[in-house]
């Protein structure tokens, strides 16, 4: 049985960074393979790790509803059904101990409910092949509200070092227990902290809103240089600030 981790935090925390990095040290510490779920509207994991992405499940489901609007059939005598359930097949990237689903923006009308169907259904029926499940979530809790997995063993928030980060991650936490989904421990991750050091303001606010925090992750210069330069996260430094800390962070989650 896989092991589901949920990423979840506000916009512009680095979440997606942190994500990637994850990733990136627990196929070094040999824990693949790995199932990643890339389901932030503003897709785009597969840069921090380094792969080329050819097609999203929103842009599956345009093409499908497309194919139904029009009036023609899907390929083979397929039903829609079945159409996605082939299409999200073959839009599997296959990377060094994972593969990535990249769920994409949906630019048509309609929601996303039928091929949401779909994918929780196909998630969990190719998942029990991984030893792990990553889902990096868009900022809120609209996907994890859509139950893709039927348990999160473990939701890591993430937030920089401001007030109203921590509330909003407080505010997903709360919503997740609101839509009483099935999840295990939760974790806070504070990011982009200038020195790796906390003020009383932050920390403050962390225990008013009873988060349990498992690391922080100092300002790293390097994740700004490699950004901008667009090399891949994954190529940073084993010495560098925010692998450091993301490996501490690793070791404390007691990940089997």
């Amino acid at each position: 049985m896989s092991y589901n981790i949920a990423v979840a935090g506000k916009g512009g925390t680095g979440k997606t960074s942190l994500t990637g990095l994850l990733i990136d040290t627990l196929i070094h510490e040999d824990k693949k393979p790995i199932l990643v779920v890339d389901a932030d509207a503003n897709a785009n994991i597969n840069e921090v790790l380094g792969v080329e992405v050819e097609a999203t499940i929103g842009q599956i489901r345009e093409e499908a509803n497309m194919t139904e609007k029009r009036g023609n059939s899907f390929p083979g005598g397929m039903t829609k059904a079945q159409f996605l359930q082939w299409k999200l097949n073959s839009i599997l990237v296959e990377g060094n101990g994972y593969d990535l689903l990249v769920m994409g923006r949906s630019e048509g009308e309609g929601c996303y409910c039928f091929v949401n169907g779909i994918l929780r259904e196909q998630v969990q029926k190719i998942s029990g092949q991984y030893n792990y499940v990553i889902t990096d979530n868009e900022a809120g809790m609209e996907h994890l509200s859509r139950k893709t997995t039927k348990h999160i063993d473990t939701l890591l928030l993430v937030s920089d070092c401001s007030r109203r980060s921590i509330q909003a991650v407080a505010r997903i936490r709360d919503l997740s227990i609101e839509l009483n989904l099935s999840i295990g421990k939760v974790y806070l991750i504070v990011n982009k902290v200038p020195n790796g050091v906390l003020n009383d303001g932050i920390k403050e606010e962390i225990e008013k809103h009873n988060l349990n925090l498992i690391g922080v992750v100092p300002l790293d210069e390097l994740i700004y240089q490699y950004d901008s330069d667009g090399i891949p996260l994954v190529k940073l430094p084993k010495e560098s600030k925010s692998r450091v800390a993301i490996e501490e962070i690793v070791a404390k989650l007691e990940l089997k």
